[in-house]
C-alpha cells in the first residue's frame, strides 16, 4: 500500500464532522447511525453513567482484528482516524482487505471520560490498569468482547503527551508503538514477534512521510495493563500512541498519520507475500524519551543566575472546548531539553502579570520581558 494511495484515501474520506481534541459520544453517534449496511453495529454494554458502548464489525475475512479507542477519554485522535478509516472502506481499493479480514472496532470505550475530557472513567479508575480486577463495566465490556471475538490481532489505540521525543533527539514522537511484554522477563515470544513485525511494517511505510518521528515505548511488563494482558493470552497486540507534530495541538495532522498507520498495519497483516522482518527491525526504532516542553524561555535572569523556564499547556475543558493553559513547571538548566516553541529572554528578567519574577506554577497566557508582553498562547 503506497503513500500516494494512502494520501488519496485520507483526503477523500476524512470525516469533516470530527475535529479537534474534544470528541464525545454525541459527536460520533450520528456517524455510527449512518454507517453503510455492510457495517454491523451492536451495543455491547453500558458505561458507569449508562452511556452506550458500541462495536462496529466490518469485513468477512478469516483474520480477525479487534481495535478499541478512547479507553482514556481525553485521547481522541485515534477515534477520528478510525472513522476516517471506516469511511475509506467504501472505496473499491479497500475491498480485498475486507475480504481478507474481519474487524471489530470499539470506537469509544470510555464515553463518560470522553464527555468529561479525562483519562479516567466516571469512577475515577484508569481502565488501562483494570485488566485483571475488571472492576469497571467498561473493562468487562472489552474483556467480554475479546473472549467472544477471539481476535488474531489487537490494536490498542491511545494518545500521548507532547513531552515525548524520539530518543533524546529534538524530534517529537509523533507516533509511538509497542509490542507489549508477555511476561515479566520481557521474553520475545512468537506472539510478541508477530506484533513487532506489524510495527516494523508501519515504521517502514511511514518513514518517507514522517522521517525520524516514530518512537517505541518501554516494554516493562504490567499484567494490569490491557495490552500486556491480551498479549499474555497469545493475541498479538499493538499499542498505537498518537503524539505531537509541529504546531498541531488539535492533532489534525497526526490524525492523518494514524489513519495511514492503521491501513499499513492491516495491509501487512492480510498480505500473503509479507516482507520479512525480525526483532532487529523493531529494536531499531528509537525508544521514547521525554525531552520536550511546550514552551521554553531560554536565558532568563534570576538574581545571580541565568536559567531556563519550562512551560507546559494544561488541557482544560471550558465551555465545551479544550483550552490550553500555559503553566510554569520548571525553572532550571534545560540545555538538554527542547521546546516546541522557544523564546530567548537574552539575560533579562521574565515577569508575571504583577511585574514580579516568574515562579513555578504561574499560570497565565503571557509573560513580560523588557516591558514587552509576550503571548504564550497557541
Amino acid at each position: 500500500m503506497d503513500n500516494q494511495l494512502l494520501n488519496t484515501l485520507y483526503t477523500t474520506y476524512k470525516v469533516a464532522a470530527l475535529y479537534g481534541r474534544y470528541i464525545q459520544l454525541k459527536d460520533i453517534a450520528p456517524l455510527i447511525n449512518n454507517l453503510p449496511e455492510f457495517c454491523k453495529v451492536e451495543v455491547i454494554g453500558k458505561s458507569v453513567l449508562g452511556e452506550s458502548i458500541s462495536s462496529i464489525t466490518i469485513g468477512n475475512g478469516p483474520i480477525k482484528v479487534l481495535m478499541w479507542s478512547q479507553m482514556h477519554g481525553n485521547e481522541s485522535t485515534t477515534t477520528k482516524a478510525v472513522f476516517d478509516m471506516l469511511n475509506s472502506f467504501s472505496d473499491v481499493s479497500m475491498q480485498s482487505l475486507l475480504e481478507a479480514c474481519t474487524l471489530k472496532i470499539i470506537p469509544m470505550l470510555n464515553p463518560d471520560g470522553s464527555a468529561a475530557y479525562t483519562r479516567l472513567n466516571a469512577n475515577a479508575v484508569d481502565l488501562n490498569r483494570d485488566a485483571q480486577d475488571l472492576s469497571q463495566p467498561e473493562s468487562v465490556v472489552l474483556n467480554t468482547c475479546f473472549k467472544c471475538f477471539k481476535p488474531d490481532y489487537c490494536f490498542n489505540l491511545h494518545g500521548q503527551r507532547t513531552m515525548f521525543s524520539v530518543g533524546d533527539t529534538n524530534k517529537p514522537a509523533t507516533l509511538s508503538f509497542l509490542s507489549p511484554s508477555q511476561d515479566k522477563h520481557r521474553s520475545v515470544t512468537t506472539t510478541r514477534q508477530k506484533a513487532m513485525h506489524v510495527i516494523s511494517a508501519i515504521n517502514m511505510g511511514l518513514q518517507d512521510d514522517l522521517p525520524n518521528q516514530i518512537g517505541r515505548y518501554d516494554d516493562g511488563f504490567n499484567i494490569n495493563c490491557v495490552g500486556d494482558a491480551f498479549q499474555s493470552l497469545n493475541s498479538p497486540t499493538i499499542l498505537f500512541e498518537a503524539g505531537h507534530y509541529k504546531d498541531d495541538y488539535n492533532r489534525e495532522v497526526v490524525r492523518g498519520f494514524v489513519f495511514k498507520a492503521l491501513l499499513l498495519a492491516l495491509n501487512y497483516i492480510v498480505s500473503e507475500d509479507k516482507q520479512r522482518f525480525d526483532v532487529t527491525h523493531y529494536n531499531a526504532i528509537p525508544e521514547n524519551g521525554k525531552r520536550f516542553y511546550d514552551v521554553i524561555i531560554r536565558n532568563a535572569q534570576f538574581k545571580d543566575q541565568i536559567l531556563d523556564i519550562g512551560i507546559n499547556y494544561q488541557e482544560r475543558l471550558l465551555n465545551n472546548a479544550v483550552k490550553f493553559m500555559p503553566k510554569v513547571v520548571a525553572i532550571t538548566d534545560l540545555s538538554k531539553f527542547y521546546g516546541h516553541k522557544e523564546i530567548d529572554a537574552s539575560h533579562n528578567n521574565v515577569l508575571n502579570h504583577d511585574n514580579k519574577l516568574i515562579s513555578i506554577d504561574y499560570e497565565n497566557d503571557f509573560v513580560v520581558i523588557t516591558n514587552v508582553k509576550l503571548s504564550l498562547n497557541l
